[in-house]
């Protein structure tokens, strides 16, 4: 073999190895879907449209973010959707107490969010029961608390202008698109969870973890101190996008977030991450929720009935999950 030859595999196999990673493939679907329904609709790559996505991914977005880390360690938490109606809840009622001012009520609302998954993590770790179980159980507990406190009825939200406000709901223009504060939200949050899952030491040891839980303490891994702060990070993370959410709509509903858990993992799973732990890529998580946002305004606009988005995410779930298991059996025999 010649010296160019040897100098040109490196390059070849990034390449081939790029190409059958599970988010090349998620990129691909997510290219050919957003062709199809500009095909199908002229407007749907129009300004006004691509506005109408943008303002609600971000919301999901930001969930699917902690879901990503917490997935990747072999973990997954279905209070998320419940946590996201509960949290802006507790935010507007403390503040029309009149006793709490909006910034201390915001930062009641997250130590909130911390003790739930605290609590979670706690009893997934300590106590050894599934998250599935523990975190359906919390699912449970935190809608009904937010059902009882309300009394079962939607709060008008926080719509002074002021700092808050424009932290969390602020919009700008970019030509004629129209996009809120929280895009940036989601684009800085990416960047930190791209860097912590894939160039600190604490991405090794969640991968590692959710690869082989025991192997990783064998190594020093302290694998329970790290699964009860990615539960924690995770409700973090749905208190914060209710409390955007929230904010932008200018109400606090408490059946708000209803079923995002499972969208949100069906973004994670869809991006490439895997639902059994061990692999996760935050590029897959952003890609994956393009897919699904498209998919949901797409129908709609070629007159699809809404009714059906459940089927469409049904099937692009299945076919993703059947080619990743072949992706994956390709590259070990590779």
């Amino acid at each position: 073999m010649t010296i160019a030859a040897e100098e040109e595999m490196p390059g070849v196999k990034r390449r081939s190895s790029l190409i059958r990673s599970p988010q090349f493939s998620s990129l691909v679907i997510l290219v050919v879907l957003l062709a199809v329904f500009a095909i199908a609709d002229a407007n749907f790559l129009s300004p006004l449209n691509i506005s109408n996505m943008m303002a609600f991914l971000p919301e999901l977005g930001i969930i699917a973010l902690g879901m990503t880390l917490l997935l990747t360690a072999g973990e997954f938490d279905l209070s998320v959707g419940a946590v996201f109606g509960l949290a802006p809840v507790v935010v507007m009622l403390l503040v029309q107490s009149g006793q709490v001012d909006i910034g201390m009520a915001l930062l009641a609302g997250l130590l909130l969010c911390v003790a739930i998954g605290t609590i979670n993590g706690l009893i997934v770790t300590k106590i050894g029961i599934s998250s599935f179980l523990v975190t359906l159980s919390m699912l449970l507990v935190v809608r009904g608390a937010a059902l009882y406190i309300t009394q079962g009825f939607p709060l008008k939200s926080w719509d002074q202008p002021g700092f808050f406000v424009t932290l969390l709901a602020g919009s700008f223009n970019i030509g004629s698109f129209r996009f809120y504060t929280s895009l940036w939200w989601f684009v800085g949050l990416s960047l930190l969870a791209i860097y912590v899952l894939h160039y600190a030491k604490l991405g090794n040891w969640i991968s590692a973890i959710g690869s082989n839980r025991n192997a990783a303490v064998a190594r020093g891994v302290p694998a329970d101190a790290v699964k009860i702060w990615l539960f924690i990070l995770t409700s973090v993370l749905a208190g914060l996008a209710g409390m955007i959410s929230a904010f932008r709509i200018s109400a606090a509903s408490p059946v708000a977030g209803t079923g995002y858990e499972l969208e949100v993992i069906a973004m994670v799973v869809v991006g490439g991450t895997a639902l059994t732990g061990g692999r996760g890529t935050i590029l897959g998580t952003i890609v994956g929720a393009l897919m699904l946002r498209a998919i949901r305004n797409g129908i709609v606009l070629i007159g699809v009935p809404g009714l059906a988005y459940n089927i469409f995410v049904g099937v692009i779930i299945l076919a993703m999950l059947i080619l990743h298991a072949l992706l994956q059996k390709n590259a070990a025999r590779s």
